[in-house]
């Protein structure tokens, strides 16, 4: 069994916004988790009155996921229980000055016993020139699709 701490009872009008936030495929993946929970916890009359467990189970997400929803649904309200917290996001690690070093870097030739530069190569040899303490591969392969772009248009 499940502890509902805070409890959920939504409206008509907003399990019909939820539901069709659930069912339109434009919104982010994080609004539409968000979106399921609600719907799913939800104790009025129209809800299936789930618990967190069941929820958390269903949606295969922590109960923690679900008992933060239902906490900023009751204490902030709907628009705020969709959206992300402020400050949430991790701060870049790459500004433009940087991303221009990696371009530069990748337009030289590869290093000696590499035909051509890997993402691998790349993040090693921009962390070796003390540009930044750590890059993964993938902020790399998107520094150089963001470079490819700007130069296609």
């Amino acid at each position: 069994m499940g502890k509902r701490i805070y409890v959920v009872r939504l409206s008509e009008q907003e399990r019909t916004d939820l539901q069709r936030l659930v069912k339109t495929g434009k919104v982010a993946a994080f609004k539409r988790q968000r979106a399921q929970i609600l719907l799913n916890i939800d104790r009025g009359g129209h809800g299936p009155s789930l618990l967190n467990t069941d929820v958390a189970r269903m949606l295969e997400i922590s109960i923690k996921t679900v008992g933060r929803a239902c906490k900023r649904l009751v204490e902030q309200g709907l628009p705020q229980a969709l959206e992300r917290r402020p400050g949430q996001s991790r701060p870049r690690k790459m500004d433009g000055e940087k991303e221009a070093h990696l371009i530069a870097i990748s337009c030289r030739d590869s290093p000696a016993g590499s035909k051509r530069w890997t993402l691998r190569l790349l993040a090693s040899r921009f962390i070796e020139l003390g540009h930044v303490e750590s890059i993964s591969p993938e902020t790399v392969r998107q520094v150089l699709k963001k470079c490819h772009k700007t130069l296609a248009t």
